[in-house]
């Protein structure tokens, strides 16, 4: 699926195709990040417009990093909060990220990623986080299909994928979806092993 490439993306912020962003942060991944804690090194990949970002900043959250490889929404995102510094915004192919990070937000990332990446994803995802680190967030619960973004996932899939990398904490339906997604998510929390 190369057509989901940075032009793809792109034109879907440029054409306000982008149904995905909820236009404020997600109550769940604000709950998790507070969970880890302020001190913690937190990557957001694939954050889009990035309101988790905007809310963890004003919060305090000063050693938080956000990565796409659209460059749309990262300038976005600094017309809202011109006081993130640069060196954190990352616009480029996760894939290709060369740095560690203790917490690892995931959101609308992985299912927007063509089903054949998902154990690149994992892989990736274990090497740039930290011993211990965390991978936390939501991921869908409806059935995997070939047409998307977004692409679905099952309780079952997720379970088998992630303990190849990761030690599996917490993977329920979540208690903080927004309206639209209830009981349709799966919080999730996995610390590498």
């Amino acid at each position: 699926m190369s057509e989901l490439n940075e032009a793809y993306w792109t034109k879907r912020y440029e054409d306000g195709s982008t149904g995905w962003d909820i236009g404020y942060a997600s109550p769940q991944l604000i709950k998790a990040a507070e969970k880890a804690g302020s001190d913690k090194k937190i990557l957001i990949p694939g954050a889009g417009n990035a309101y988790e970002a905007e809310e963890l900043w004003n919060k305090g959250f000063k050693n938080l990093y956000i990565c796409d490889l659209s460059e749309a929404p990262l300038n976005a995102f600094l017309e809202r909060v011109p006081d993130f510094p640069k060196t954190q915004l990352l616009h480029g192919d996760f894939f290709e990220l060369d740095q560690q990070f203790d917490v690892v937000l995931e959101q609308t990332f992985f299912c927007a990623l063509p089903p054949s990446m998902r154990e690149q994803y994992v892989s990736k995802m274990s090497e740039i986080l930290v011993d211990k680190g965390v991978l936390t967030g939501l991921l869908f619960d409806f059935p995997l299909t070939e047409q998307g973004p977004p692409f679905g996932g099952s309780q079952e899939e997720y379970r088998e994928r992630f303990s190849t990398h990761f030690e599996i904490t917490h993977l329920a339906i979540s208690e903080h979806s927004i309206t639209p997604r209830s009981g349709k998510e799966f919080y999730f929390e996995l610390v590498k092993k």
